[in-house]
């Protein structure tokens, strides 16, 4: 498919995928012509691209990631160690917004304990 029809299709901008080009992310193939031509490839590549991002996984690590991707498959160990260093990450965030749940729900302890005395 086209460069508009996969913009619409992902819902990223035109100008969003040919930066994604230009910083190594995307890499469609090209017709006879040099137009771009996505294909399910591209969709899931992007699909996780966009997953990293949510994440919260940085750009140069996502550029690092696509890199090592399209070297082949012997770059997987690499690329393992990129996930296994953010999931960690998620791992200390998850503790941390825990720590704060439990604080919070102290707090609106707190104010229920007061809420029913005024009442």
């Amino acid at each position: 498919m086209h460069i508009k029809e996969f913009s619409t299709k992902i819902g990223l901008s035109i100008d969003t995928l040919r930066y994604y080009e230009k910083e190594g992310l995307l890499n469609p193939a090209r017709n006879k012509s040099g137009y771009r031509n996505y294909g399910k490839q591209d969709l899931e590549w992007i699909a996780f691209i966009l997953k990293l991002k949510a994440m919260g996984v940085p750009l140069t690590q996502i550029k690092e990631y696509a890199r090592l991707r399209y070297l082949g498959d012997t770059t997987i160990p690499e690329r393992y160690a990129i996930l296994q260093a953010h999931n960690q990450k998620l791992v200390e965030q998850e503790k941390e917004i825990k720590k704060y749940q439990q604080f919070l729900a102290h707090k609106l302890s707190i104010y229920e304990e007061v809420m029913k005395k005024q009442n």
